[in-house]
């Protein structure tokens, strides 16, 4: 009966008092961090350093000129007439020239002194184009503007043509310029304007991708999150199976953490919670292909000491490097016997922390660690160290499993304190326990307490199974 249920018990408004003053001990003795000081600030788009208003540029409002009105210049007398001492104008002669003024190419190796960043490049399609060997067969000017585009893609571009070039003002417009205007009707008022607006438009547009690139980013990490947090097949198992997933804090959706949980013909449970090191979509991609991998092992008959040998083959094959491992928690609960009689399990370590056992009295008991074994991928297979021996754990009527990643148990107990560790959250359990709380109920508020004390968001990522023998009914809530 794979469920996820929540209920209390029928004693706990006598419990829950006791419950909530531990609580109050335990937070008045760990030093909480000050949340008066409010969010930190949130972080801007870089910008020229000096624009605190973006319609008035200021020096640091740089602008490259690519001219060809020959000795005179008026182009851009006219300009810095107009823009006086609120923008910084550089003329060059032609595409090669305005080339040489920018930045190289992120990669290229070029070094000496750095070019300057310009927010906006007026380009004269009348200016000559790249000088070759060869004729330039009738270069029509964008050829040196996608040229330019090339090399700064997150410069605005505005373009100029004559009156006969106002298609090719558009099509300017088509490959990535900001505007064009025309030559002849363009005076410097107009002209230092258009400056303006190319630049703000530019930076809205380059707002827009990133954010469309956030969203595809999501996107992808939510197909991962469908295969790292699958749903469990218990059906007929008689059990009750509750799973939580908290992404650490500044990450979308996930990280490297996985679970799972099937029956076999046999009638046995075999069930899996891991974490692979690390964060971002790369340990997601990785933990995904784990817990197939281990999914597929089990259904193929494989167990034990043989299929954690072949897992970590998996992880060694399709990690980015030979410092990537994974932490492992197995359990493999044999058919129950009789009714509500005592069962046994089989509980595999690989680096990870031990569940702890719920009994129906009594405080949580953390399963022994003297025989867990290294984490997957740390030691090649073939070292004598690098085994996973089963430990027999022999679970009682009405028993309940906490099975756990690292990041539950890592968070702080206030500012400047200790980890909670596992003797703490052995104490934090106890007391929602004793607060008539069970399954999805107990769990919750557990994190909940958790990140409380921690002061905030957990760093690490978290995922939590509660797995129970529990044939009685339970009222969803």
């Amino acid at each position: 009966m794979p469920a996820t249920g929540d209920g209390r018990a029928p004693d706990a408004t006598t419990s829950a008092g006791t419950a909530e003053r531990s609580r109050s001990r335990r937070a008045h003795s760990a030093p909480r961090p000050d949340r008066t000081a409010g969010p930190a600030p949130i972080p801007h788009p870089r910008s020229t350093p000096g624009t605190a208003e973006p319609a008035r540029p200021t020096a640091g409002f740089r602008v490259l000129v690519v001219e060809a009105d020959g000795p005179g210049h008026a182009l851009f007398d006219s300009l810095a007439a107009e823009l006086g001492q609120h923008a910084e104008l550089h003329r060059v002669d032609g595409i090669r020239e305005a080339l040489a003024a920018l930045p190289p190419p992120p990669g290229t190796g070029r070094r000496g002194q750095r070019a300057p960043d310009f927010q906006c490049v007026l380009l004269d399609l009348g200016a000559p184009a790249e000088p070759s060997a060869e004729p330039s067969d009738g270069l029509d000017g964008l050829d040196g503007l996608r040229e330019l585009l090339l090399r700064a893609p997150h410069t605005a571009v505005v373009v100029l043509t004559d009156a006969a070039g106002a298609e090719l003002g558009a099509a300017a417009v088509a490959a990535g310029a900001q505007d064009f205007l025309l030559r002849q009707d363009t005076g410097g008022p107009l002209l230092a304007r258009a400056l303006r607006y190319a630049v703000e438009r530019k930076r809205a547009d380059e707002s827009q991708r990133r954010l469309v690139e956030a969203e595809i980013r999501g996107q992808e990490n939510a197909r991962l999150q469908r295969h790292l947090l699958p749903t469990p097949l218990l059906d007929g198992a008689g059990l009750a199976f509750t799973r939580r997933y908290r992404p650490g804090r500044r990450r979308a959706l996930l990280g490297g953490d996985f679970y799972d949980a099937v029956r076999t013909k046999d009638g046995r449970v075999h069930v899996v919670i891991g974490d692979v090191c690390g964060h971002g979509p790369d340990e997601a991609a990785l933990g995904v292909a784990l817990r197939i991998a281990w999914r597929t092992l089990v259904f193929a008959g494989l167990t034990g000491q043989h299929l954690l040998t072949t897992l970590q083959h998996v992880l060694e094959h399709e990690r980015r490097s030979d410092e990537i491992f994974a932490t492992l928690c197995m359990v493999v609960l044999d058919a129950p016997a009789g009714d509500n009689g005592p069962e046994t399990a089989e509980l595999y370590l690989a680096g990870h922390p031990a569940p702890l056992l719920l009994g129906p009295d009594g405080p949580p008991v953390l399963l022994p660690l003297d025989q867990a074994g290294p984490a997957l991928g740390l030691l090649p297979c073939d070292a004598t160290h690098s085994v996973w021996p089963a430990l027999q754990v022999e679970l009682p009527p009405g028993w309940r499993l906490l099975m756990y990643t690292d990041g539950l148990v890592e968070g702080k107990v206030g500012a400047g304190s200790p980890r909670l560790g596992q003797e703490g959250l052995i104490e934090l359990i106890a007391d929602h326990q004793a607060a008539g709380l069970t399954r999805g109920r107990l769990v919750d508020s557990a994190i909940a307490e958790v990140e409380e004390l921690n002061g905030g968001a957990l760093t690490d990522d978290v995922a939590v199974l509660l797995l129970e023998r529990n044939p009685v009914p339970v009222i969803m809530g």
